[in-house]
């Protein structure tokens, strides 16, 4: 027999409660909080906890899972809304936010590898490909080095988090990762300025007035400029004259 619409609706709304308080309490005392302390501040069951999450570290999984999708949705978000480099670099700033704030739960999916990870793979997965579409974009645009791959950004998300994270003042930390952010840029190309070559082949160079030693300003034509005024021409002429 197939339940009923509204059974479903409350048991998707259900799991969407627990997930959000996991999330809190995990962020705020880790993963040592059971699963019964969750049910209470969900406002739940147990066995609705257990329902949906057989087990704390399926929970967990989840709400990482849950969290690196809502990145995902943030990603095309900045891309809608803003020019490719801003996207960018919008991006990588909630991102670090967001993971410093929920450290606790990434630490410790990280550090042991024996947990449930297919849902969680799917979702990388769709992250890897919303940052690499950010990137391509921003690299079009000129507003990221060339070298820089996805690898990279995700070396840098790892330490914008650990320098978010160590800094007590979150103004001041935020502003560290915005410097930190800035290594990826482009760097300002100034356009090389060529002379271009002399009727005699010759390349033009800056000159030196033979009397006083101020520089001569640039001449295109003709011979070029030994004085740089009447005054010196007269004093090098009589210096001529007297030698």
């Amino acid at each position: 027999m197939t339940a009923p619409a509204s059974g479903r609706a409350d048991a998707r709304r259900n799991r969407e409660i627990v997930l959000r308080t996991a999330a809190r309490m995990f962020a705020e005392d880790g993963l040592e909080v059971s699963l019964g302390r969750i049910a209470r501040r969900a406002g739940v069951g147990a066995g609705t906890v257990y329902r949906h999450f057989p087990s704390k570290e399926i929970l967990a999984e989840a709400v990482f899972a849950d969290h690196v999708d809502g990145l995902v949705a943030a990603a095309d978000r900045w891309a809608s809304r803003a020019p490719a480099g801003d996207a960018l670099f919008g991006f990588l700033l909630d991102v670090i936010e967001q993971t410093a704030a929920g450290r606790p739960v990434c630490d410790a999916l990280t550090a042991d590898r024996s947990w449930p990870r297919a849902a969680l793979a799917a979702a990388v997965q769709r992250y890897r490909e919303a940052l690499d579409r950010l990137l391509r974009k921003a690299k079009q645009a000129g507003a990221v080095a060339g070298d820089v791959d996805a690898e990279d950004l995700m070396a840098v998300i790892v330490g914008g988090v650990a320098l978010r994270s160590a800094h007590r003042d979150r103004a001041r930390g935020v502003r560290l990762v915005r410097a930190l952010l800035d290594g990826l840029r482009a760097p300002t190309v100034t356009e090389a300025v060529e002379f271009r070559d002399s009727d005699d082949g010759r390349r033009h160079e800056t000159a030196w007035c033979a009397e006083c030693g101020a520089p001569l300003p640039a001449r295109t034509a003709g011979r070029p400029a030994r004085y740089c005024g009447s005054t010196c021409r007269q004093r090098g002429r009589r210096r001529r004259l007297a030698g």
